[in-house]
């Protein structure tokens, strides 16, 4: 196993309070295997991955129970040992590479420094290192590159920059957080598709998070559903597409616009209200206000995590009505 969390928590302090952002995540994840994440905007996808990297603002207050990286202990509140791992062994990829990346230095300053503090390399090898990796993400004229700003780049180029440096330092564990959001439809597919290859070349394992259901179900092995903060269904990607068993997951599915093909008359369908504000959180299971099958015991009690079978492998969720007793 390399990544083992237990109750996950995140807090934000704020002057009208505190804004509970992640509540009891826990899940874990394979030596090379690909982990899909999806759910709405709001949802925590991006908090969980954040804490994770020792990249949330100081207003934040991280508890969990248990967390190991490669069967070893890590305190997510420790900047000094989150330091030696981010960059090296554990690497993310943003959602917008023309904000993660520093304006005022060039590429290959960024990339330069990145590989002489985590591998020692001289200047001369760390520039050759670099050289290679653009070459090995698509960039033509890769020494030429390293001395331009990211400004001077497009964004598929600037995407791929992000993923050299990410891949530079070899790291066990990548974390795409929906890497190609802005970019259009054809650099997606080249990007995602570069991404599998050298996953599978490095033997990583990737926190693969999108939107897109379809692009889940294609390149990961393992999908996790999250609302409001929590992880409400998980288990193997096709099983869980296939046979959803919370609501919130279901409805994700048939607001496709491929679970409408050949119904060129019919509504687009859309769950109804949207994800809680932190600062008015419903009582009880925190989908209750949009499900159709919600009863009291919905509105008062949050639901335990219910699996299928007794094995990570398996398909488990948090419902007081899943589907299943349909």
């Amino acid at each position: 196993m390399l990544l083992e969390i237990e109750k996950l928590s995140v807090q934000f302090k704020t002057e009208s309070g505190n804004l509970l952002a992640l509540r009891d995540v826990s899940f874990s994840l394979e030596a090379g295997e690909i982990l899909g994440v999806v759910g709405e905007s709001g949802s925590g996808k991006s908090v969980s991955n954040l804490a994770l990297m020792g990249l949330l603002p100081d207003i934040a207050v991280i508890n969990t129970k248990k967390v190991l990286f490669q069967n070893h202990p890590l305190d997510l509140n420790s900047q000094k040992q989150l330091s030696q791992l981010r960059g090296k062994s554990i690497a993310m990829i943003f959602q917008d590479p023309m904000t993660a990346l520093n304006p005022s230095l060039t590429v290959g300053y960024q990339m330069l420094e990145t590989l002489q503090t985590h591998l020692g390399l001289s200047k001369k090898a760390a520039k050759m290192k670099a050289i290679s990796l653009l070459e090995r993400v698509g960039i033509l004229s890769a020494e030429q590159r390293l001395k331009v700003y990211p400004f001077e780049l497009s964004g598929g180029m600037a995407q791929r920059v992000m993923i050299a440096m990410s891949i530079s330092c070899n790291p066990k564990l990548l974390i795409a957080d929906e890497p190609t959001t802005a970019l259009d439809v054809t650099i997606q597919k080249q990007i995602l598709d570069l991404l599998i290859d050298l996953q599978r070349e490095k033997k990583m394992s990737m926190i693969f998070v999108s939107h897109d259901l379809a692009l889940v179900k294609k390149y990961s092995q393992r999908i996790q559903v999250m609302y409001a903060g929590e992880i409400i269904e998980t288990g193997p990607t096709d099983q869980v597409i296939k046979n959803p068993h919370h609501p919130y997951t279901f409805g994700l599915l048939k607001a496709r616009p491929s679970a409408h093909a050949g119904k060129t008359k019919e509504h687009l369908y859309a769950i109804p209200g949207t994800v809680p504000s932190l600062r008015a959180r419903p009582s009880g299971c925190q989908f209750h206000p949009r499900c159709n099958r919600s009863t009291e015991v919905c509105k008062k009690t949050n639901p335990s995590v219910s699996s299928l079978q007794p094995s990570p492998l398996q398909t488990s969720f948090s419902c007081h009505h899943p589907l299943e007793s349909l």
